[in-house]
């Protein structure tokens, strides 16, 4: 079956959800029909919460959006998910030239690959230094992160961290 172009995959580890995150999903969701947050994650590292704990909170924080949805693919190319939901397009969030530079040659070997196509979106410039690593960082670090994160994360966030501080 042909892949669905009002359907498109939004990639990432999410590991925490960010209000940059939700930005682009938010923007995603009025552009295509529906959206699939795929979360993927690398079994080698160690996140902050589980994939399925982190599909919940991605659909606690876009609850509000009718046309989103979230679920795990664990360690899989982004084109073998895009392959199983029949989707015909990846969004990706750029927050700058190096995400830019990182994001291109992938969206052109997904391409390649599987006629894929990517659309990127430009990131909200009041979030461009938002990145899921430092809002952990500086979280675990006792700073207020309750704007740069959903409602929904902010508490299972500070408190995952403090129970690793223990």
């Amino acid at each position: 079956m042909p892949a669905d172009p009002r359907r498109c995959v939004c990639p990432g580890s999410y590991d925490p959800f960010t209000a940059g995150h939700l930005d682009i999903v938010t923007r995603a969701s009025a552009l295509y029909d529906e959206v699939v947050v795929a979360v993927l994650f690398n079994p080698a590292k160690q996140g902050t919460f589980e994939p399925a704990e982190r599909v919940a909170l991605i659909e606690a924080s876009t609850a509000h959006l009718p046309r989103v949805r979230a679920a795990a693919y664990g360690d899989r190319l982004v084109v073998d998910v895009c392959a199983e939901l029949e989707a015909g397009v990846l969004v990706k969030g750029l927050r700058d030239q190096a995400d830019y530079g990182y994001e291109l040659p992938m969206a052109q070997m997904n391409r390649e690959m599987t006629g894929v196509e990517t659309a990127f979106l430009p990131g909200d410039p009041a979030m461009a230094h938002y990145s899921s690593s430092l809002i952990r960082l500086i979280a675990a670090h006792g700073a207020d992160v309750s704007a740069m994160v959903p409602p929904p994360v902010l508490g299972p966030l500070l408190e995952r961290l403090r129970d690793r501080s223990q």
